[in-house]
């Protein structure tokens, strides 16, 4: 079975997100998406919320499953015992920071395969960030995100 882990802090999860795993899905038996804990970003949404939002989207397909992640990406690819990391790239910067990345994870393991996927060209400006912003000034953003994490957000109310 072909596994690969989709790691990130998903902050929140948004549709360029969500199709780099529809991505994976066309590569791989199964998608494993880390929401990954940076200690140096300062989350809108919490772990727990960040993690349902993400398990609601992908509700009923049985090849994703979503964990929570606070280690080194070198050693959930060990622990998942696959060396296949993806990383959806959107441009220059995301490629760079990428690959430098990659070459510091494989230096904790030698096993990793980076497996870039670039972002459609009607997704380049989507990030967390965008809705985030959205968010904070109250701007709409439900086309920027999955229906279940814009259910998720409204549910929870703009007090951030």
């Amino acid at each position: 079975m072909r596994k690969c882990i989709f790691a990130g802090t998903f902050d929140p999860f948004t549709i360029g997100h969500a199709d780099t795993v529809e991505k994976c899905l066309q590569l791989f038996d199964e998608v494993v998406i880390a929401i990954a804990e940076n200690r140096q970003k300062q989350c809108m949404f919490s772990p727990a919320e960040r993690t349902e939002m993400v398990e609601a989207v992908y509700r009923g397909e049985d090849r994703v499953r979503v964990i929570r992640w606070e280690g080194v990406i070198a050693d959930l690819l060990m622990q998942e015992n696959t060396p296949f990391y993806v990383r959806g790239v959107r441009n220059t910067v995301d490629f760079t920071y990428e690959t430098t990345d990659y070459y510091a994870t494989k230096h904790l393991n030698p096993s990793v395969i980076p497996v870039y996927i670039p972002a459609e060209q009607e997704l380049l400006h989507v990030s967390s960030t965008l809705v985030r912003n959205s968010i904070l000034f109250g701007k709409p953003y439900s086309c920027y995100v999955p229906h279940a994490v814009f259910e998720a957000i409204e549910k929870r109310g703009n007090h951030v």
